[in-house]
């Protein structure tokens, strides 16, 4: 049987760096929008050791069905073979990471 694809989607929100897992990856209808669907969370109760963060991201996407992420937030999709530990950092936590410039506001 073949195994339905697993990616690694990494983008910022509110000034963090989310790191999720989901089976769906598309371009969304919503022009200039990535469409993240079907996210993939360990089984409750699996393991003796509760991941925090696993806990507080399904807590905050536990009704999400599709996210619908702007293209410049997104900064990194793999395909990858099985799940890792999800994460929430500081996006300014050491790394270089650069989000896509947006136009000036009007005022």
């Amino acid at each position: 049987m073949r195994h339905k694809k697993l990616y690694k989607v990494t983008f910022l929100h509110l000034g963090k760096c989310y790191e999720l897992y989901a089976r769906h990856v598309a371009s969304s209808g919503l022009w200039g929008f990535t469409e993240v669907g079907e996210l993939v969370f360990e089984p409750v109760g699996e393991g003796l050791l509760i991941d925090p963060t696993e806990e507080r991201l399904r807590e905050e996407f536990k009704d999400t069905r599709v996210l619908h992420l702007p293209m410049q937030t997104v900064l990194r999709i793999e395909e990858v073979e099985r799940k890792g530990s999800l994460a929430i950092r500081d996006a300014s936590d050491g790394q270089k990471v650069m989000p896509f410039p947006m136009p000036p506001r009007e005022r």
